[in-house]
Formats: structure tokens, C-alpha cells, sequence
């Protein structure tokens, strides 16, 4: 596998997280997920930075996080990246569809996560990196879908999901607890 080029799209630059990002990096994850310390903050960041190139070093798929960075400033506003998901995708609708056998077991699926910082949201942002993200993933990784996750009262990220062409699919259960709101995109091609 290969490390994830910088995606440039008209307003953003989605590049590689710097052990200099900890500021507005800790200030994205504290609004988006809840206040850690900063010496929690800054051992993921370290993570996050080592990780792009020990994955690179490895072959294996580019899962990890990267910045979101206004081209204008070069202000960091949020961060995205490929994530592994794992849940009971067999349970939507949309898995089904495609001659995917139900089966009791959870499965790995190719995710996407984002988070923007609260005073850059509601601009676009998120979908115009995740549409990066997705491009990249279907053009030059080849991936046959991808996948985001969410809290069925996460309302924006929903939003964000369906500007992207994403099915949007809920489990109907509450089990596993984080399993509860999935986007689903397939590449074209395996349509």
C-alpha cells in the first residue's frame, strides 16, 4: 500500500497530521467527542503521525488520520481519515442487497470518519474532504465501498453522508450500542 498524497479540492488541503497540529487537533476532538487531557491528546497525535508511515513501511491500507487545512490560512479545521469498521453490517438493507449472505457474525468494513471544528461547520467542509477521501479511495485504492458511522442524533454527520451519495441506513437494534447510523457508497463499478 501506499501513504495518502495531500488531496487538494478547491477551499481545503487534506495532508498528514504534525506533532505541531496538537493545539487545534485537541480542540477538534474535545468539541467533537469530549475533553481528554492533553497528554492523551498529545500520545494519540504522536500515534497518528507515527502510524501514516509505519502503515506505509508495512503494505497495508492507509487507515489513520489526517488534517483538514484551509488553503486560504493553512488554519487546521478538522480532521477525516480511513478507519476500520467493524459491526453487524449483514443487519442493513443495503448489504443485503448485494447477495451478501445474513450471517450472526460481525464483519470489517472500509470506514471514513470526519470532525470539524464547531466555528468551521455548516460551511461544507466535511463533505468537500470526505468527497476527497472518497475519490482517492475509489480511484486509486480501489475500494468496493465505503462506509461512515454515526449516533442516530448526529443530525450533521447524516447530512453529510447524504450530500455524499451515501445510502443511509439505521440498525434496528441497539446492539452493538456504536452501530447505529451507517452510510453506505459502493464505486461505481460494482454497481
Amino acid at each position: 500500500m501506499l501513504n495518502v498524497p495531500d488531496l487538494h479540492t478547491p477551499r481545503l488541503t487534506i495532508r498528514p497530521l504534525t506533532l505541531n497540529d496538537l493545539d487545534a487537533a485537541r480542540h477538534i476532538l474535545d468539541s467533537g467527542f469530549g475533553a481528554s487531557a492533553l497528554e492523551e491528546r498529545r500520545d494519540w497525535l504522536e500515534w497518528a503521525v507515527r502510524n501514516t508511515s509505519a502503515l506505509a513501511n508495512l503494505h497495508q491500507p492507509p487507515y489513520g488520520d489526517r488534517a483538514i487545512v484551509l488553503r486560504q490560512t493553512q488554519a487546521l479545521i478538522g480532521l477525516i481519515g480511513f478507519v476500520p469498521a467493524i459491526g453487524p453490517f449483514h443487519v442493513l438493507p443495503a448489504f443485503r442487497r448485494y447477495n451478501e449472505p445474513p450471517e450472526r457474525l460481525n464483519q470489517t468494513e472500509f470506514g471514513l470518519f470526519w470532525a470539524v471544528a464547531p466555528e468551521h461547520r455548516q460551511q461544507g467542509y466535511a463533505t468537500e474532504a470526505a468527497q476527497a477521501m472518497i475519490d482517492y479511495a475509489f480511484n486509486t485504492l480501489r475500494i468496493r465501498r465505503i462506509i461512515a458511522e454515526t449516533d442516530r442524533d448526529n443530525l450533521a454527520s447524516i447530512a453529510v453522508m447524504r450530500s455524499l451519495g451515501m445510502m443511509v441506513e439505521e440498525n434496528p437494534t441497539d446492539d452493538p450500542p456504536w452501530f447505529q447510523i451507517v452510510g453506505v457508497r459502493y464505486h461505481p463499478e460494482s454497481l
